[in-house]
């Protein structure tokens, strides 16, 4: 199931596992990193246009970040 908790948790999750700061997610997405803090917060999602961009970036699947499937593959 689905929760903002959980997609930014795992987005957190991907962030830090790859050693890149907040900054970088930012810059790669075109957004603040205020943004990308909210966002592992669980305080907002993003666009689908950025959502498919962190699914590319991290190589995961769509599923993984939504909660659906605990593989990120």
């Amino acid at each position: 199931m689905f929760t903002k908790e959980k997609f930014g948790g795992r987005l957190r999750k991907l962030r830090q596992s790859r050693g890149e700061k907040q900054a970088d997610l930012a810059a790669i997405l075109d957004v603040r990193k205020s943004q990308v803090s909210e966002m592992e917060n669980g305080n907002r999602t993003t666009t689908l246009e950025k959502f498919a961009l962190i699914c590319e970036h991290y190589q995961v699947s769509a599923d993984y970040l939504l909660g659906f499937q605990d593989e990120e593959r």
